[in-house]
């Protein structure tokens, strides 16, 4: 049986660490780096409710939420998770996943998805881990295709967002015997970006 627990991840110039409150105005710079929260189909905090973000990050049971910090500068630059941590099936889900638009199609979320997924599976012993989105975050289903995930399916009217409406949520998952295909397949990748020096 897992057991996550509260742990900072450091990988390609990305440092994980478990948010907490002195993570504030960090992230109220990076969601301000094209104003994410304006953006229906993101989870990214208005500016005014970054404290509330983060209470609410603290008080999900079975979520435990880092802050991404740049280590050449030190900012933060986005936040993600483990969620729906189920130690019964060894299952994590990483999601709640969101960056400073000037790091978006950069090294930061493969390099970030290859911590998380290197610590899920080969220290904590996952089985699977799962990813999911809104079934009109186009953008996100194709970053999740990219890493090499099954799609699983979509639940129906599943989850209220920001505007009141209700998406459909689509599921994706990575089973343990495919993790050493897709890790190589991730490592290649990264070979393909400038280094976080040549940023």
């Amino acid at each position: 049986m897992i057991k996550v627990e509260p742990v900072a991840l450091e990988f390609n110039g990305v440092r994980l660490e478990p948010l907490s409150l002195a993570h504030a105005d960090g992230l109220r710079a990076a969601a301000s780096d094209g104003e994410l929260w304006n953006i229906r189909v993101t989870s990214v905090p208005e500016p005014h409710n970054v404290a509330a973000y983060i209470g609410d990050a603290l008080d999900m049971p079975n979520r435990l939420a880092f802050a991404v910090i740049d280590l050449a500068s030190g900012r933060v630059i986005g936040s993600t998770s483990y969620h729906d941590i189920l130690p019964q099936v060894d299952r994590v889900e990483i999601g709640w996943t969101w960056y400073g638009k000037s790091w978006q199609r950069s090294h930061v979320n493969t390099s970030c998805k290859l911590a998380l997924l290197s610590h899920a599976f080969d220290t904590l012993g996952c089985a699977v881990v799962g990813l999911r989105t809104d079934n009109f975050n186009h953008a996100s289903q194709a970053a999740i295709e990219r890493l090499g995930a099954k799609k699983d399916g979509v639940i129906r009217h599943h989850h209220l967002r920001r505007d009141g409406t209700v998406r459909d949520t689509v599921m994706y998952s990575i089973v343990r015997g495919e993790w050493p295909e897709i890790k190589s397949h991730l490592h290649y990748k990264l070979q393909q970006y400038a280094g976080p020096a040549d940023r």
